[in-house]
């Protein structure tokens, strides 16, 4: 991984969970941080101030991602802060709220829509300019085990949306692989993190745990090899298109 040793790296939603553990990880690697956060601002600057013990030079950039404006905003204010950009990771997103189809309506639609689709497209659409001026680099977005089951109860909406993120991640590579622009996607399975703490219950935990070979919930830091491995020309460089599932073989696609 000595290639990412100075690389400029934006990453959304890194303020908890599976965001703020593959920060840390880049900054381990040497990686150079822009870390967005929305809400979270006390549990960001603690991921920045890991990275900095890390040696890892890490920039905050707060916004609700909803918006397209905030969105094109956070990515310049990051190329503006590192001198421009070398990889995107697109971790900001969630399931808002587990809604029945029979309960949907626009307001809702349009928050998971705009929260994990609109935002990646707008991210994806601001960076890219940066990555061709770097003669190439890397997206890496995230999906979800849920795009390929569907999800849980009243996540029917968030499981279609992850989906459109996994075919996005495809058509994406094959658009900007003349710039040498790679763009895969880590789809996590169950993993310990505030995302099920706010929307799964102990009961739907162990019911989903019991499904996996592994016989446990999965941790951000798992996670985080990943997007670092997708990142890194040296180990991944003719990787692209590709959704890497990380869920301790809960589904072996």
């Amino acid at each position: 991984m000595h290639d990412l040793n100075g690389k400029k790296v934006l990453i959304t939603g890194a303020s908890t969970g599976i965001g703020a553990a593959a920060a840390r990880a880049f900054a381990a690697a040497g990686c150079r941080l822009a870390i967005h956060y929305n809400a979270s601002r006390e549990a960001a600057e603690g991921v920045a101030a890991d990275a900095r013990k890390a040696g890892a030079e890490a920039h905050l950039l707060q916004g609700d991602v909803r918006d397209s404006a905030t969105v094109r905003r956070v990515v310049e204010e990051a190329a503006a802060a590192l001198g421009g950009l070398d990889v995107l990771i697109n971790n900001a997103g969630g399931l808002v709220k587990r809604v029945p189809v029979a309960d949907i309506d626009d307001a809702i639609f349009d928050e998971i829509v705009d929260l994990n689709t609109r935002s990646l497209v707008i991210a994806c659409a601001a960076a890219v300019p940066h990555l061709r001026r770097a003669k190439g680099g890397a997206i890496v977005n995230v999906t979800s085990i849920a795009a390929r089951h569907g999800g849980g109860p009243g996540a029917a909406l968030y499981a279609s949306s992850k989906g459109f993120v996994s075919t996005f991640t495809r058509g994406l590579a094959r658009e900007l692989a003349p710039d040498n622009i790679r763009v895969n996607a880590v789809s996590p399975g169950v993993i310990a993190t505030p995302f099920h703490e706010r929307y799964s219950t102990p009961q739907m935990l162990e019911a989903m745990r019991q499904t996996i070979p592994m016989a446990r919930l999965g941790t951000a830091e798992e996670c985080a090899g990943t997007f670092v491995y997708l990142a890194s020309g040296a180990m991944s460089g003719y990787v692209t298109g590709q959704v890497v599932e990380v869920n301790g073989g809960q589904l072996m696609p």
